[in-house]
């Protein structure tokens, strides 16, 4: 049974730690002393009241040097915005695995014990995304935008399928069409009120769909707006980069958080990015294997980047394929190593928003990276 410290064993002035273990409509609050002892634990209400009384408690016993919360991104996100108001260090505490739930078991008290000594030992924690800020209205209008284009592309999929297996009229009269002028005149067509035949039904279901791609475009277009605005507020020296646009530039800016400088150096936007090789040596072989982890929305917008920059010819970008090729890697491997490159760029630009000349240095220069799988993103 651990131990538990009391007023009478502890030192007055010690510092503490707690842990918070997160849900949709409780939390559960583990205080530690710098032994890993108990202190105190209580569970609190998701509410403004619960939340005031979480705070309250946490003060009541003494010093909190640090605070472990168990998902910032969801449950924990308004817990660690208030704790974070309140003064207290928060940090975000990575879930317990699998495996060592079976070794020690799975209840409340004993996840948020367990973010409570994660934070002692320093393992397994980060710091959280503050989420308070214009970035933060940035995520939400991406995750809008992803839905609206799953909606869009459904759609059109819809039309197209349906096309194919409707009766020769309906056919006929839209195969020629296709893209805009299809969706244009499906929302423009009068299929009627009555009738229950496939035809008809077709005819109506075909001009609701054109009508819902239609509104998704509407919508898509009114966010693109909204998103422009904030990226050109919150950092115009990502827009300057060759290759970045405002899609492309909200979605760093998402990833980086509205407190960038939480990332330590431009190897921890990399891992976050999943563009930081990870080693996998053994023995006398050396060699790195491609990170699967880390935001995939970042390391998309990274190999988007890439590709427009291929596309467009981009001096440096060419003068790098050429000298990588030259030493004998694929054009895989070599894009790779432009997507950690490009990381690099994006970094300093999150680091210091303000415009000015970018030259930037000249990617030929840069010494060559160790990579050794084929694998594709």
């Amino acid at each position: 049974m651990p131990a538990v410290a009391t007023a009478a064993n502890r030192p007055a002035q010690v510092l503490l730690v707690a842990g918070i273990d997160t849900h949709k409509f409780t939390h559960h609050v583990a205080v530690v002393d710098h032994l890993g002892r108990g202190v105190a634990e209580r569970q609190f209400d998701t509410t403004e009241v619960g939340h005031a009384d979480l705070v309250r408690f946490l003060q009541a016993h003494g010093p909190i040097d640090r605070v472990g919360v168990e998902g910032t991104g969801s449950y924990g996100a308004g817990v660690a915005r208030i704790l974070t108001a309140a003064g207290f260090g928060v940090l975000e505490v990575v879930r317990q695995n699998r495996q060592a739930r079976r070794l020690h078991g799975k209840s409340d008290p004993i996840d948020a014990r367990q973010a409570a000594m994660s934070v002692l030992a320093g393992t397994g924690t980060t710091v959280p995304k503050s989420g308070d800020g214009q970035v933060e209205s940035l995520r939400i209008l991406m995750s809008e935008r992803r839905s609206a284009i799953k909606a869009k592309t459904q759609a059109i999929n819809q039309i197209q399928a349906l096309l194919v297996t409707s009766a020769e009229p309906v056919r006929t009269a839209y195969r020629s069409l296709s893209g805009d002028k299809l969706i244009d005149t499906l929302t423009r067509s009068r299929p009627g009120t009555s009738g229950l035949d496939p035809a008809h039904v077709a005819r109506v279901s075909l001009k609701r769909l054109a009508i819902r791609h239609s509104a998704m475009s509407a919508e898509i277009a009114a966010i693109d707006d909204q998103l422009e605005a904030l990226v050109r507020s919150v950092n115009p020296r990502l827009l300057s980069l060759n290759g970045v646009g405002v899609v492309t530039a909200a979605v760093l800016l998402s990833a980086a958080g509205d407190n960038p400088e939480r990332l330590a150096s431009k190897a921890a936007f990399a891992a976050l990015a999943g563009v930081a090789p990870i080693p996998a040596s053994s023995g006398q072989r050396v060699r790195h294997r491609l990170s699967r982890g880390g935001n995939r929305y970042a390391n998309n917008a990274l190999h988007r980047i890439v590709l427009l920059r291929m596309r467009h010819r981009e001096p440096r970008t060419v003068a790098y394929f050429a000298r990588r090729r030259s030493e004998g890697l694929t054009d895989r491997d070599i894009i790779r190593c432009l997507k950690r490159h490009i990381a690099n760029e994006v970094y300093a630009a999150l680091m210091n928003p303000v415009v000015e000349d970018l030259p930037g240095r000249h990617l030929s220069l840069d010494p060559p990276m160790s990579v050794s799988v084929t694998v594709r993103h």
